[in-house]
């Protein structure tokens, strides 16, 4: 996935960072993704994209087979707390069908291709870790908590990774980030839709008296930071990713 919000930015962020690196692009193109977040890049020859399905084994399979990929960076995900309540089906299906169809085909391909460096980046997220109270930190180490089919999802597509780095040594790396804001970002997420929402002079609408607090990460301070990740971390390990910036969504509004 990389028409979404971060991934967008991760692919912008790495063409420039490195100009020895050639990206292929799969992508569902569901309501969150958007051609146009790419379109600076659309003529770039270092950027293809394909339209696709994770969850589609025949579309990911041709992908290995054509490709000689150095790296899997997996971004690809349903990702809204609400839309999980509604309609947790599609969150299942994308966030754990669709890890596992990613995992097994790199699996194949590093053991048909003997490739010793390639790597299996798994973004995550820090839902998985269940409510932040008003102090403290989740740590790398913090017992997994999930509390809506969203966050559920992604627990279990992360312990899926680690599974197949600890039964079948594949090179795996995962992140758990905070929240994000900036550039690309669909309006159903708080900052984008707060902005909106003030300049049309409409209701902000917030969550009980909006005390949650919430860590917020600017995107390509992420992007960075998955960057460093996929080229220093070490194998089998996970990487919170934080903005250090803890506040309660009410202060943000």
């Amino acid at each position: 996935g990389g028409y979404g919000f971060i991934g967008s930015n991760f692919i912008q962020y790495v063409l420039q960072k490195d100009p020895s690196i050639y990206i292929i692009n799969l992508d569902k193109l569901t309501y969150a993704g958007n051609l146009m977040n790419l379109s600076s890049i659309s003529n770039n020859d270092r950027y293809s994209f394909i339209k696709g399905d994770i969850c589609d084994e025949d579309t990911v399979e041709a992908l290995f087979i054509e490709h000689n990929f150095e790296s899997v960076i997996h971004f690809a995900a349903e990702s809204h707390v609400d839309r999980s309540i509604d309609g947790p089906a599609d969150f299942i299906q994308t966030n754990i069908v669709g890890t596992l169809n990613l995992l097994e085909h790199s699996r194949k391909f590093v053991s048909k291709s003997k490739k010793k460096d390639f790597k299996f980046l798994h973004v995550s997220t820090d839902e998985v870790y269940g409510s932040l109270g008003n102090k403290g930190k989740f740590l790398e180490d913090t017992p997994y908590d999930p509390s809506s089919p969203y966050s559920a999802s992604k627990a279990g597509s992360d312990h899926l990774v680690r599974a197949w780095n600890r039964t079948y040594d594949l090179p795996t790396l995962i992140t758990n980030c905070s929240n994000n804001y900036g550039p690309y970002q669909f309006p159903e997420k708080l900052i984008p839709l707060m902005i909106i929402n003030a300049l049309n002079n409409k209701p902000l609408p917030i969550y009980g008296k909006g005390d949650n607090v919430r860590d917020w990460l600017y995107v390509l301070d992420h992007c960075d930071a998955i960057f460093t990740v996929l080229k220093k971390g070490e194998i089998g390990q996970t990487y919170n990713v934080g903005g250090n910036n803890e506040i309660k969504n009410i202060d943000v509004v």
